[in-house]
Order: structure tokens, then C-alpha cells, then sequence
């Protein structure tokens, strides 16, 4: 089945926010308390997990339609003075290591397109300790928000494989768009940010419910099973 992953795909590309990693309930409350700390009126939860995967001047767009552009800057700092305090509280999503290290060891080729910031990226690898995992990354601060797929195509120039043989892992529709933006296989993931029927809404490979079905559809779930089984004895 690994053979089978490998003939299919030869890079795999997941978002971090509600896909690796359980910061959606978080995200949410910091651009609640963001808006706050500005004196505008907090988003609702919904809106606030709706906006979570793209850029910074997209996600206040959304979530602080009152903001104006020279206020951003205080916006994301706002965020970052409540986020960051609380962000070694969250943790990957059960299962996820155990599947990404397994990957890893097969040989499979992972790479990460994600709305965090690069200093945020590399601050949840070094939370973390899995970044070495991943052979390439792309983060919203130095390139274009999802949907647009420019992430995926940098990641194609730099891994050197076509888009087309490219899987994108996430939660949201913006993830699916930039797949299907790009021209690769999407598949979708409930347990974060966006729900079934939003993730359905957009064409895709699969949409699942949990790591072990992500496992299943991608043909690796002996790879997690086997790696499960040894964290065990």
C-alpha cells in the first residue's frame, strides 16, 4: 500500500492550523480578543473559525470588517500578546505524529502550506520537535493566501514534483480551492475548523472525520497501524 501512496502522489502537503495541530478553538478566541482590545466588536465563533487558514489582511477582513488597513499591524499584535501565552497548551490532534513519522520512515515526502506566519511556524517546531519532518514549507507572510495556489506551485518549484502529483491535507475550504486551484487531489478534514457540509461544498478526494481515515483514504493505514502498534509495546 505504501507502493501505492508512492505511485500516486509524491508529495504530501498538509496545512498546520485544525490539521496537525488542535489551535482551532484558539485562533478563534484570539481574533475574538483582538477585535476587542481595538474596541470593535468580537466576531462570532463561527466567523472567527471561518477566516482561520488565510492571510493576516484577509482574516481581519473578515473577522474585523471595521478595522482599517493602518490599524493591522495593532490587530496582529493584539493577537499574538493573548495567543502566544496560551500556545503551549494545545497539542497535535491524536494520531497525527504517529502517522507523520511513519510517513516520514517509508520515505514519503511531506512538505507543510499553511496561513501561520514563518515565526509562527517554526515557534510550533520547536513546540513540537516534528518540523524535521517536513522538507519543505510555505506560510502565508511569504506568499500568496489560500486560496490562491501560489504556495503549492513554490512548493512544486522547490520539491521539483509536478503539482499534479501533490495531495493537499486540510480543514477548510480555502485549503480544497487551492488544491483544486492548483490542479491536485485535496482532501478534507472535519475535526478542524471547517465543517462537513462547507468541506463537501468543494469537489475533493475525500473528506474525512479522524487521522486514522486520513490514514486509510492516502492507502497508509497499515503504515499507522504498524507505528501505532510499536508506540504501544
Amino acid at each position: 500500500m505504501t507502493q501505492c501512496a508512492k505511485d500516486k502522489w509524491e508529495l504530501f502537503v498538509f496545512d498546520w492550523d485544525g490539521t496537525v495541530m488542535d489551535t482551532t478553538y484558539l485562533i478563534a478566541r484570539a481574533l475574538q480578543e483582538a477585535s476587542l482590545k481595538l474596541g470593535y466588536a468580537a466576531p462570532t465563533m463561527e466567523t472567527a473559525r471561518a477566516a482561520i487558514g488565510m492571510g493576516w489582511a484577509e482574516i481581519i477582513q473578515m473577522v474585523c470588517p471595521e478595522c482599517p488597513p493602518e490599524r493591522y499591524d495593532a490587530f496582529c499584535q493584539a493577537y499574538r500578546d493573548w495567543y502566544i501565552h496560551r500556545e503551549a497548551t494545545v497539542r497535535l490532534y491524536e494520531h497525527m505524529p504517529e502517522l507523520l513519522q511513519a510517513m516520514h520512515q517509508a520515505g514519503l515526502r511531506l512538505a507543510v502550506a499553511t496561513g501561520k506566519s514563518r515565526l509562527g511556524l517554526n515557534r510550533v517546531f520547536g513546540l513540537t520537535g516534528i518540523g524535521p519532518l517536513f522538507e519543505a514549507t510555505r506560510t502565508a507572510d511569504e506568499s500568496f493566501s489560500k486560496p490562491n495556489p501560489a504556495m503549492l506551485y513554490e512548493l512544486s518549484d522547490e520539491t521539483g514534483v509536478p503539482v499534479d502529483r501533490m495531495v493537499m491535507i486540510g480543514d477548510t475550504t480555502h485549503d480544497l480551492l487551492m488544491a483544486q486551484n492548483a490542479g491536485c487531489d485535496g482532501v478534507g478534514l472535519t475535526y478542524g475548523a471547517g465543517t462537513r457540509q462547507q468541506l463537501e461544498s468543494i469537489p475533493s478526494l475525500a473528506v474525512v472525520d479522524s487521522v486514522r481515515e486520513l490514514a486509510d483514504v492516502l492507502g497508509l493505514g497499515h503504515l499507522l497501524a504498524a507505528k501505532l502498534d510499536q508506540s504501544e509495546a
